[in-house]
């Protein structure tokens, strides 16, 4: 298995590019301007605390809705004509939840990218899926995104990668650590993903990403229906048929942070 807390410069990175889709563009965690932050941002800053003033530099080449192989052909190339200290790759969840996509396929052009990224950069951080039992319609492809779990974990013990294994990281099933579309994290969620990237890479975080949610109140089975059923009015029906259009909710999104540039 590979060892999470492992990493090839201790805690300390001078440079950072981040590439993927919605998860890494930090949809669901909305900040100012209408532009969201999420987890691979808030990494930064925790990053650029442990470097001398103005000297690190970030790059935000990920774009919602994008497949394994728009990821590798648009983000993989910039990334590595950029070289930072550092990469996150998280790619193949929006293949995997694609009706019949094939795991082992998806994680064999997974791994030839992976290849490609730690030729050209300092260390490749790679991510694996979150446990989906308890998500609606998701559940049901636990399955195949576990076996894609398994093949990025062999393929991070391949290429000496460390792994951000948000299957394990148990405090973002918790439904408060998600969106109101049930799809993506809320900025609580991309929280704790952030404070848990940077103890992966040995980075000192001010609080533990698994610490407990306080309780809630019990919720009756009508309540539960109910809110279930906006969801799918709300979230469900139109994800369902930008699918059957063809349309992704990336088209014509560009990155929002295509350079390293200081924060």
């Amino acid at each position: 298995m590979a060892d999470d807390s492992r990493s090839r410069t201790k805690g300390s990175f001078g440079s950072y590019a981040a590439i993927g889709d919605s998860f890494t563009e930090g949809v669901g965690d909305a900040g100012p301007g209408g532009q969201f932050v999420g987890w691979a941002d808030r990494l930064a800053v925790l990053l650029d605390d442990r470097v001398p003033e103005h000297t690190f530099r970030y790059a935000n080449l990920a774009v919602r809705g994008r497949l394994l192989d728009q990821i590798v052909e648009e983000q993989v190339p910039r990334a590595k004509e950029l070289a930072p200290d550092l990469v996150t790759f998280c790619a193949g969840g929006n293949d995997i939840i694609r009706p019949g996509t094939d795991p082992d396929d998806v994680a064999e052009r997974f791994e030839r990218a992976v290849a490609e990224l730690a030729a050209s950069v300092g260390t490749v951080m790679v991510t694996t899926g979150f446990d989906t039992r308890d998500v609606p319609v998701l559940r049901h492809l636990r399955g195949k995104i576990a076996t894609y779990t398994a093949h990025v974990r062999a393929i991070a013990d391949r290429y000496d990668c460390p792994v951000l294994d948000l299957w394990s990281l148990k405090s973002v099933q918790d439904r408060r650590a998600w969106d109101d579309d049930r799809l993506h994290l809320s900025a609580e969620g991309h929280t704790r993903v952030a404070l848990r990237a940077a103890q992966v890479l040995g980075v000192d975080v001010p609080a533990d990403p698994d610490q407990p949610w306080p309780p809630l109140p019990p919720r009756g089975t009508l309540e539960v229906r109910r809110d279930d059923i906006q969801w799918a009015r709300e979230y469900l029906v139109p994800w369902i048929g930008r699918r059957l259009r063809g349309e992704s909710s990336g088209d014509h999104v560009e990155p929002k942070r295509p350079d390293l540039l200081p924060l």
